[in-house]
């Protein structure tokens, strides 16, 4: 397929609309334009960079929006006129991309109109994360050099600091990336499931915000160098899907309780194993949201997740809770997100000899568990975080990017746990509220729900909740998530505008997913032996004398391989672009077509 035809297929799947990237080659560099982002900057074939872009945070950590005004494409030069315009923020910029010999030079101007209360303004730079574990050498602004690796486990802090250059090694060769205006350090974005390293300016040790003043000027530019290694293999594309016994089941399935406003559509039972519901206890409609929760699970345990101020709110919340069927129970502190001991205490002594698991970790991000964890109480049963791809981006490229990452999130959740299980989600594809704002949050008005509740009054409503590629994206996030540990994955709300089924009970593209990934849950598990090569993520069980097995395809194109059973017997699979199957096999079914190799 053309890049038009790719692009036209995710248009239509998203169902949303970007920009059709424009490629742009000079010498042996190259990169595709993608709006007001220079994505995937090459030299020859290689993929040196996963992207280059100007931005603009307020003090919430907001990005402000860009608007590119014009575009200037020489032979050897590319250049884009930016407005970033909102928030608060009034920026007439410059993006210059030239090629000088072999480097690619890359240099941003930016003037305010306005006073703006910034958090950041400047250059950003996206590593890949196929560099995790190579060598790294930090340059500092006085010349000091430091050798370290790209980090292989996520980091919980940043990994470099003090950069006036980096030097790197991967399978392909050596990089350099040399950068003027600003101090810049890096940050493991993996910790928000984003599928890079950032190096970006204006370190985070210093005060924020910060006041750009109308007339301020902003330059920053940087210097990207590449040296080849000889005879570095080429990639080679997948040749079929292969499932074999993963020798634990399927995690659980869960939903989401709705945030949406009241009236609430008359629906059967969600198809789930719980119904997860989280309190506000600092809110006034936090018993009406238990209330609903419970007509809504239709006889489905609750998941309960509690948030407070401290520990004296955590008792009538138990107390509420006494008759109510609990599959798990949660409490983390209303500022810093996490399970702070002194509330674990409280709810415990509230829970007495109720036999119900008490679960904890971070409600927002796996950022905050994994900078956390060391405080976390050894008394939890269960350990818990939330997922959403959405975090600093909002491309297409970025939810599809981010399903392996959700998978090394699930893995590092799982070394953190320990002998615990662990509990991940929410998975949502906008964050469900602000974890870092510095505003304080939007909240319910009523005691009742005409308003709505937590979600529902931040901006985590996505359109692509409705399309059907979301339906292959949530069978690809299970399976990257189904790791060794986890024992169960929730995902978005019942119904609602981030629901499976719309607010008037009109049923979503990704609920035939979710009921097809809660008919498998609990059984023996087939996982892939190479997930998410090639965007094609697969995970089956053992159901009843059948295997069952879900194929998705988060590629622009249509991918044709065989799936090989655990028999070694092998199926033809033809799957769309952002699309997904569902297989099934009688287990020892003699004849069929055996694998090769």
């Amino acid at each position: 397929m053309t890049r038009e035809q790719e692009h036209a297929a995710a248009e239509a799947a998203w169902g949303t609309s970007e920009p059709v990237p424009d490629a742009w080659r000079s010498g042996p560099w190259s990169l595709e334009l993608r709006g007001d982002e220079l994505a995937d900057l090459r030299f020859g074939e290689h993929r040196v960079l996963r992207a280059v872009r100007a931005v603009a945070r307020d003090r919430d950590w907001g990005t402000v929006p860009v608007a590119v005004l014009g575009t200037e494409v020489g032979d050897t030069s590319l250049a884009l006129e930016l407005r970033m315009a909102g928030l608060g923020a009034d920026l007439d910029g410059r993006l210059v991309v030239e090629t000088r010999g072999d480097a690619l030079r890359i240099a941003f101007t930016a003037v305010s109109r306005t006073d703006f209360l910034r958090n950041r303004v400047g250059l950003v730079v996206l590593h890949p994360p196929e560099v995790a574990g190579r060598n790294l050498t930090v340059v500092a602004p006085d010349g000091s050099r430091t050798a370290t690796r790209f980090p292989e486990r996520i980091a919980p802090h940043q990994p470099a600091r003090r950069i006036a250059a980096l030097e790197w090694d991967d399978h392909a060769g050596r990089g350099g990336l040399a950068v003027e205006g600003d101090v810049f350090e890096m940050e493991d974005q993996r910790n928000w499931t984003d599928a890079s390293f950032k190096t970006y300016s204006t370190p985070l040790d210093l005060p924020f915000p910060a006041l750009l003043p109308r007339g301020a000027r902003v330059e920053q530019a940087l210097t990207l160098t590449w040296r080849p290694a000889k005879g570095a293999a080429a990639a080679v594309r997948r040749e079929r899907i292969r499932l074999r016994d993963a020798g634990r089941p399927v995690p659980q399935v869960g939903l989401g309780a709705s945030t949406a406003p009241d009236p609430a559509p008359l629906l059967g039972r969600p198809p789930a194993d719980a119904l997860l519901v989280e309190l506000d206890l600092t809110t006034a409609s936090w018993r009406a949201a238990l209330r609903r929760a419970l007509v809504e699970a239709r006889g489905l345990p609750l998941d309960v997740r509690l948030v407070a101020r401290g520990p004296t709110d955590v008792a009538p919340a138990v107390a509420a809770l006494a008759r109510v069927d609990l599959a798990r129970l949660g409490v983390f502190d209303a500022s810093t997100h996490v399970t702070e001991a002194p509330l674990l205490e409280a709810l415990r002594a509230a829970l007495g000899s109720r036999g119900v698991p008490a679960v904890g970790g971070a409600r927002s991000h796996f950022a905050e568990l994994n900078r956390t964890h060391e405080r976390l109480p050894q008394e939890l049963a269960a350990v818990t975080c939330s997922v959403t791809p959405q975090m600093h981006a909002r491309e297409r490229s970025q939810l599809v990017e981010s399903l392996a990452m959700q998978r090394r999130v699930a893995l590092d959740a799982v070394a953190i746990a320990g002998e615990r299980p662990v509990h991940v989600g929410p998975i949502t594809l906008r964050p469900r509220f602000n974890a870092v704002a510095t505003s304080a949050a939007a909240r319910p008005r009523a005691a009742e729900l005409s308003d709505g509740y937590g979600a529902e009054l931040e901006d985590a409503t996505d359109p692509r909740q409705a399309s059907a590629a979301l339906a292959a994206w949530t069978v690809a996030s299970a399976a990257a998530c189904a790791v060794q540990g986890v024992a169960s994955l929730t995902w978005f709300e019942w119904w609602g505008p981030r629901g499976v089924v719309t607010a008037a009970g009109e049923p979503l593209p990704v609920l035939e997913a979710v009921e097809a990934l809660a008919a498998i849950s609990d059984r023996p598990m087939l996982e892939d032996d190479d997930p998410g090569r090639d965007d094609l993520w697969a995970l089956g069980a053992l159901d009843g004398d059948r295997w069952t097995a879900l194929v998705a395809n988060l590629a622009p194109r249509e991918q044709r391989l065989p799936l090989e059973w655990p028999d070694a017997t092998a199926q033809d699979v033809v799957l769309a672009p952002f699309a997904w199957v569902r297989l099934t096999r009688p287990r020892g079914m003699p004849g069929g077509r055996r694998a090769a190799g």
